[in-house]
């Protein structure tokens, strides 16, 4: 499902355009469409883009020195390529920052990178000499001729490290899937055949979903696998253990949660937020039986790695549907099918109005004769 953005692409081929370029930070959660956008990006821009992984390659300074190194197309001097004798991180290090620094094409070309995951480079502050490892990089990519392009899952992270030099570095957000580009989505993925059927199936998924390109994905193909006109049956299959969107939220979960501070503290204040939200700092604190201080801590943790955010000073999940997920599977055993129905109707109903469950009619009450003089003596004001 590859649904092209053209307004993101273009402002991201301006940024390089621009005189001195700008390094665009594409900026998306888990299932956005991040690489996706890197890969419509090497068709764009050609044989000059070289599309590096940081996240998988992100170990020792020693070992991706050798990883970003290794590909013959690229004309890097030997005094560049590790040096078996000297097993430094520090010196490692420096070689990569002088290896993306002047790193060349064949006939002297200049390289577009598209470094993935980039903030991952924040590993190597952990070696000796390297404190100050990711800030270091960046400079390189700001002094170099070659030109960037990065992405990160992290939104709150790329505004605190980039927000401050926006005259280099340009942060764009990867929006949800409008109406439109769900509806296209589904058209890519064959379901709805019937444009009527294909708009009304959208609109419900885009609601369920809010937009996110992975999650519109993986409940589009479920509803088709069920017959292809009921997503509210087909999230109900999708959150059941094992299915492919209830794994796709745990990744998430647990990719963020492991990238955060104080693992088990955190835990139990997404769990407190799954059963009820939003909520203040003083509620949250007084269920996990903690003072504000340490418990505003643990929420600037979760803030940092976008699992939450705050609005009024009240605390809520940034993703609804992980937060559905993780009442659902944040238990001892996992949720019968009676309980996972429920809970995706509730869900439903407060995403989608016609999901609700009708209100009986009400019989009105007889009034007797008191009770119709004394309303003559009320005047009711709005």
């Amino acid at each position: 499902m590859l649904v092209e953005r053209n307004d993101i692409e273009k402002r991201v081929q301006d940024a390089l355009a621009a005189a001195p370029p700008r390094i665009p930070v594409i900026v998306g959660r888990c299932g956005t469409g991040r690489t996706t956008m890197l890969y419509r990006l090497i068709k764009l821009l050609g044989s000059e883009t070289e599309h590096l992984d940081i996240e998988r390659i992100a170990t020792t300074p020693e070992g991706f020195l050798a990883s970003v190194s290794e590909p013959s197309h690229l004309q890097v001097p030997k005094s560049f390529l590790p040096d078996a004798g000297n097993s430094s991180a520090k010196t490692a290090f420096e070689q990569v920052c002088v290896f993306f620094e002047h790193a060349r094409k064949a006939n002297d070309r200049k390289v577009i990178f598209l470094l993935d995951e980039a903030l991952d480079l924040r590993v190597f502050e952990s070696f000796p000499g390297l404190r100050d490892a990711l800030s270091r990089f960046l400079r390189t990519l700001c002094t170099s001729n070659n030109r960037f392009v990065i992405t990160t899952r992290f939104t709150t992270r790329a505004l605190r490290v980039f927000g401050n030099e926006p005259e280099r570095f340009e942060i764009i957000h990867l929006p949800p899937f409008t109406l439109t580009q769900t509806t296209l989505a589904l058209k890519d993925l064959n379901l709805a055949q019937p444009e009527k059927e294909r708009l009304e199936m959208a609109g419900t998924i885009h609601a369920l979903t809010d937009g996110h390109p992975l999650y519109v994905r993986l409940l589009a193909q479920g509803a088709n696998e069920l017959g292809g006109n009921d997503p509210i049956s087909a999230l109900t299959a999708q959150l059941a253990p094992g299915a492919p969107l209830s794994m796709a939220c745990r990744f998430s979960y647990q990719l963020r949660l492991n990238r955060a501070r104080g693992y088990g503290a955190l835990g139990g204040i997404l769990r407190i937020l799954s059963k009820e939200e939003p909520l203040t700092l003083t509620e949250i604190a007084h269920r996990m039986h903690r003072t504000p201080g340490s418990t505003k801590d643990y929420l600037s943790w979760l803030e940092d790695v976008d699992l939450i955010q705050v609005q009024h000073k009240r605390y809520r999940f940034t993703d609804p549907l992980l937060r559905l997920w993780l009442d659902l599977h944040g238990r001892a055993t996992p949720p019968n099918p009676d309980d996972l129905s429920q809970a995706v109707r509730d869900y439903a109903a407060e995403r989608l109005p016609y999901a609700a469950p009708p209100t009986p009619p009400t019989e009105p009450r007889p009034k007797d004769q008191r009770s119709r003089t004394r309303s003559r003596n009320i005047i009711e004001i709005d």
